[in-house]
């Protein structure tokens, strides 16, 4: 997962590495050229003003080789340039957004432009602190302790899932039926994709497969109602949480925003969570954005995610919506979901997971 994107973060790493332990070596042999020399001369008055270039340049080293002395590296931004460059070309070929590129790149020129580091510290140590502390920044916005939230509200939580045609919202809804009938919780399936020809058979496999009950008009019914019938049930069995499908859209399909408006002012769902393909990347953002803008969502859920090496969307579509990825699909079984985790992601990406 995300194969590609970690190898682009490690060559950022190792091309900032190689370029201060080449300034450093630098630095050494600069510093034992020089240290005979001033050592035998004498202090000599300031020259005219047309030497100031070889004083400044003077300065320039002398303050390098203060910090070599001290067993110290400075990190200049001129050393980051090329190496963030890079990085930025590499952040767009992974689908990052470019705001959230750019996010990324100005935390980590903040972090390490002037930074001073020991001898003793790994620089490679030093710039993944960087990445890590970047990254989370953007990946993590908006979080918040889904579990929880869904446990201490009142019963039935209803939730309802929108997003476009194909990218696997039914298929989301049953497996986090199955998470929440792990956790104790019981729930309810109801299907207001009215539109959908084969609609109610699809979702029906999978409540039969969970033996979990299915509330469902006949195709073209309101939507709306279906999920309404659906929380009456909830209450009169006390059930715990409503699960609600809902007609593929786009955010500019006017009759299906409509009657997402409606559920909400009919039904008052607790949740309302987008869906679509983390291997969709940049599209999967646009589209996230687009419908927080039509229709405010609460988080993201990012199916195929272990069929991306990319991992743009993971990256940007919290940052984007102010609103968090909440669970990654990564299979076709029902146990195949995931909480997602910004600081797991961060350790993915950077290797550490496995150290």
């Amino acid at each position: 997962m995300f194969d590609s994107l970690k190898d682009k973060l490690g060559s950022f790493r190792s091309d900032v590495e190689e370029t201060t332990e080449e300034k450093a070596a630098d630095a050494e042999a600069e510093a034992e050229s020089e240290a005979p020399a001033s050592a035998e001369s004498e202090p000599k008055e300031a020259e005219p003003d047309d030497d100031s270039t070889d004083a400044s340049s003077s300065n320039s080293f002398a303050k390098k080789a203060k910090s070599f002395a001290k067993g110290e590296i400075v990190i200049e931004e001129q050393d980051l340039e090329d190496p963030l460059w890079e990085l930025e070309m590499a952040l767009l070929e992974s689908d990052v957004e470019l705001s959230v590129a750019n996010e990324i790149l100005e935390r980590i020129r903040e972090d390490l432009s002037g930074a001073t580091r020991s001898f003793s510290d790994e620089t490679a140590d030093v710039v993944e602190q960087a990445l890590a502390d970047s990254l989370l920044s953007v990946i993590s916005v908006g979080q918040f302790d889904f579990d929880s939230r869904v446990r201490e509200a009142d019963k039935p939580v209803t939730i309802i899932f929108t997003g476009v045609n194909g990218v696997g919202k039914t298929t989301t809804i049953a497996k986090l039926s199955q998470y929440f009938e792990e956790q104790g919780l019981s729930t309810v399936l109801a299907n207001g994709d009215t539109y959908r020809a084969g609609a109610n058979e699809q979702i029906r496999e999978h409540a039969d497969n969970l033996d979990t009950k299915l509330i469902a008009h006949e195709q073209g019914g309101d939507p709306a109602a279906v999920i309404y019938d659906a929380v009456e049930y909830a209450e009169s069995h006390d059930i715990d949480v409503v699960l609600g499908d809902t007609a593929g859209r786009l955010h500019t399909d006017e009759g299906l925003m409509d009657q997402l408006e409606k559920i909400g002012r009919v039904v008052g769902p607790d949740m309302v969570l987008f869906v679509d393909e983390a291997v969709a990347g940049q599209d999967a953002v646009q589209r996230a954005k687009q419908f927080n803008d039509a229709a405010e969502i609460d988080g993201a859920v990012l199916t195929k995610a272990d069929a991306d090496s990319q991992g743009g969307a993971a990256i940007s579509i919290a940052h984007v919506t102010g609103k968090p990825i909440l669970f990654l699909g990564t299979g076709q079984g029902y146990d195949d979901i995931e909480r997602f985790d910004p600081e797991e992601l961060v350790e993915r990406l950077l290797g550490t997971d496995d150290e």
